[in-house]
């Protein structure tokens, strides 16, 4: 080869570790189904775990003043003080827990809370249970972390909410964290004050820490939502990730944030500055604007999805070889779709393929979802009406 010519790359050799990194099946469900529409086929879109609302006019308005004052460069790794400040008086507020911004860390997005949690705290030999089925991102960081994943199978006789006994038998002395999310993605279940006693008692008794993944907090129906870092000896215990994508649908704006001991969140902070070194001033103002200003924009978006909820519901149910429980919270429904006779992937393909309805197979999230459906009502009512009439003309046509 003469000089000053390149050298072509035969093969790409990866590190080992990315063969244990997974990730969403919503977003590749989501290119199919642009690929789809591309096409001129029509699609109903109840794949992808994102809010149909604009953003509150006043988040926005902040976010622009905050532009406009030349908030455009680099911010503290942690978070600007006013941000920490006003998560730590809203996490005491509805936690019932003393909260100070020492705790607090703010990333953009929820994930790297997840991402940085457990590289924190779990390696070689340490185990993480965390829920199955569930968010599929939970298993995937556990094993690029080099920890063994632990499922704890979230039965639909049970509401989909963890068995304590079964927690405890999962339960080792390599056993170093436990992922609890309430409300549940892709169930919608709540975690409920009985259980969620259990694991504080457990995680005392065998020294664990325990993720609680809190991003759908706001969005409940029924009943009041319950953190297992509000019970006695559980703050210092409980990493609380949260975030304002879903509860004032800022999903591309990327701001999320974990609430933790505050050692742990010196360690988190320095993954942190190795990973994205800060979250944009902007977004964070845009961020004290979500939690200190008016709320009635989320109310109202909650009471939507409620109406959504019962119509899908109950729309489900009058499907023949279908049932779906009730969720008590999120803005999904996962419906038992075995009675159809074929697995969940293959329905999910024809749903997609022939009657243009994207929606999720539940062992995308985990061996506990085979037979299930993900469903996502973060569409209008018309849409998901729609969509129940083309999935009822192909149960019809095609699995009867």
């Amino acid at each position: 080869m003469s000089n000053g010519e390149s050298r072509p790359v035969s093969t790409l050799r990866l590190a080992e570790r990315m063969s244990r990194l997974g990730t969403e099946s919503a977003f590749e469900v989501l290119a199919r189904a642009r690929a789809l529409e591309a096409q001129g086929r029509s699609v109903i879109h109840l794949e992808i775990g994102e809010p149909d609302f604009d953003t509150p006019p006043h988040i926005v308005a902040a976010a622009v003043q905050a532009l406009r004052a030349g908030h455009t460069h680099y911010t503290p790794a942690t978070g600007i003080p006013e941000l920490r400040e006003a998560i730590a008086r809203e996490v005491s507020r509805t936690r019932g827990v003393e909260v100070g911004p020492e705790r607090v860390v703010v990333t953009p997005g929820g994930k790297p809370i997840m991402f940085f949690t457990i590289l924190a705290l779990a390696g070689e030999g340490d185990e993480v249970i965390y829920p199955d089925p569930g968010f599929p991102i939970y298993e995937s960081v556990i094993r690029f972390a080099g920890a063994r994943p632990v499922p704890l199978t979230l039965r639909e006789e049970n509401n989909f909410a963890f068995d304590p006994d079964e927690l405890r038998s999962l339960v080792s002395e390599r056993t170093r964290l436990v992922i609890v999310n309430s409300p549940h993605n892709p169930t919608g279940a709540v975690v409920g004050r009985d259980a969620l006693a259990e694991l504080a008692r457990l995680a005392q008794d065998r020294d664990f820490l325990v993720l609680s993944d809190e991003i759908y907090s706001r969005i409940l129906y029924e009943g009041e939502f319950a953190s297992v870092a509000s019970f006695p000896g559980m703050l210092d215990r409980t990493i609380i990730l949260d975030g304002f994508s879903k509860t004032y649908a800022m999903t591309g704006w990327r701001l999320g944030y974990g609430v933790m001991p505050p050692a742990l969140a010196e360690q988190v902070t320095r993954l942190a500055i190795n990973c994205n070194s800060c979250v944009p001033g902007f977004v964070q103002l845009a961020g004290v604007a979500a939690l200190t200003g008016p709320q009635d924009d989320v109310s109202r978006m909650v009471e939507e999805f409620r109406r959504r909820r019962d119509a899908i519901v109950d729309g489900l149910n009058r499907l023949p070889g279908v049932r779906c429980l009730r969720p008590a919270g999120a803005f999904y429904v996962f419906p038992n779709v075995s009675g159809l006779g074929k697995d969940s992937r293959t329905i999910a393909r024809d749903l997609l393929d022939e009657a243009g309805v994207a929606v999720l197979a539940g062992d995308g999230f985990g061996r506990g979802g085979a037979g299930y459906l993900r469903f996502s009502y973060a569409n209008s009512l018309e849409n998901i009406l729609e969509a129940l009439e083309r999935m009822g003309r192909l149960i019809e046509t095609r699995y009867r």
